[in-house]
């Protein structure tokens, strides 16, 4: 059977078909070279074509990493941008990161070098002014001890004089008050001689002698 015969056999088939069914219209994105023979073409041929053509489209259009007539170049391509990237990072990026991490390195160390040089001269300080307060203290308290010896010393010569002064005024005093004590005794001698002399001479009606006053005085 020839191209006309089964050309023929299928536009009968559909004939036939499209009296009992509705006809099935089958549409594609893809452009076709034989659109025009395809729209003389019954719709059974139609289809048939339009889905061998589909078919064929999609095995072309594929992801092109998947294939593998394309390994070989992505490759190659992998290796340039690893190289690339391995040149980027060991040339450039990694010795200024190597740089700043030894700059900051560096950095922290004198910090907290002089933070150790700034805490040695503040123990050395504390320590100077602990020593320059024990001196004040002690000088402090050599001072007031020799303040309070030379108060009591001051005190003792005042109180010594003033002993000095009051001693010769009790003495004055002490003179006075004798003199004065002799002169009163001397006074009570008389008038006591001149009252017994006149209980003498009241009693026995004669006055008594000086003689006999005397010597009765001297025995009492």
């Amino acid at each position: 059977m020839n191209a006309a015969t089964s050309i023929d056999a299928a536009v009968s088939v559909s004939g036939d078909a499209s009296a009992s069914s509705p006809t099935v219209t089958v549409a594609s994105t893809v452009p076709l070279a034989n659109a025009d023979q395809l729209a003389q073409a019954p719709a059974s041929i139609q289809a048939e074509e339009t889905t061998a053509t589909t078919e064929h489209a999609a095995d072309e259009g594929g992801l092109p990493q998947l294939r593998t007539e394309h390994w070989a170049g992505q490759m190659v391509w992998l290796v340039i941008i690893f190289a690339v990237f391995y040149l980027l990072i060991s040339r450039v990026f990694a010795p200024r990161l190597r740089k700043v991490i030894d700059t900051r390195g560096a950095t922290i160390a004198e910090d907290l070098a002089n933070a150790r040089a700034n805490r040695d001269e503040a123990e050395a300080q504390a320590r100077e002014a602990a020593a320059e307060t024990a001196a004040a203290h002690a000088a402090a308290k050599k001072l007031g001890a020799e303040a309070i010896a030379r108060s009591n010393a001051e005190i003792a010569a005042a109180q010594a004089a003033e002993d000095v002064k009051l001693n010769a005024r009790l003495a004055e005093a002490e003179g006075r008050i004798k003199i004065a004590r002799d002169e009163a005794m001397s006074h009570v001698r008389d008038i006591a001689s001149e009252t017994a002399s006149a209980l003498v001479a009241k009693l026995t009606g004669k006055a008594a002698t000086q003689t006999a006053l005397k010597s009765a005085f001297n025995k009492v």
